[in-house]
């Protein structure tokens, strides 16, 4: 199970590698490098990986000030694909709670700068 033990502006560490791109991490891997089509607005394609593992939880880091946009028919999308549980928050908080979450499969697709 991955751990995140420290997250900045820019940079995040797991299980003691370092990131300084945005990440999507699964339960036993990080898909580093994570791109979205259309940089500060969060579309369902940009999560196709997550929506064909199908978690149990899904916690959305929206930057260290919130910038990430994401409208409420992303989330309604999120659901139908199975997705019941999705936490959406500033990147700092997101990582906390998903350390917290006991559930395991869970994934986390985290925007690391603004």
């Amino acid at each position: 199970m991955n751990i995140i033990e420290k997250y900045q502006f820019g940079r995040i560490t797991i299980n003691g590698l370092t990131y300084q791109k945005d990440i999507i991490i699964f339960p036993d891997h990080v898909q580093d490098q994570w791109w979205r089509e259309k940089g500060h607005f969060l579309k369902i394609t940009d999560l196709e990986s997550v929506i064909h593992y199908k978690p149990d939880a899904l916690f959305i880091g929206t930057g260290m000030y919130g910038l990430m946009h994401i409208d409420d028919s992303f989330i309604n999308q999120l659901k139908e694909n199975g997705i019941k549980k999705i936490l959406i928050d500033k990147t700092k908080k997101i990582c906390e709670e998903y350390n917290k979450e006991q559930l395991t499969k869970k994934v986390a697709a985290l925007h690391l700068t603004c």
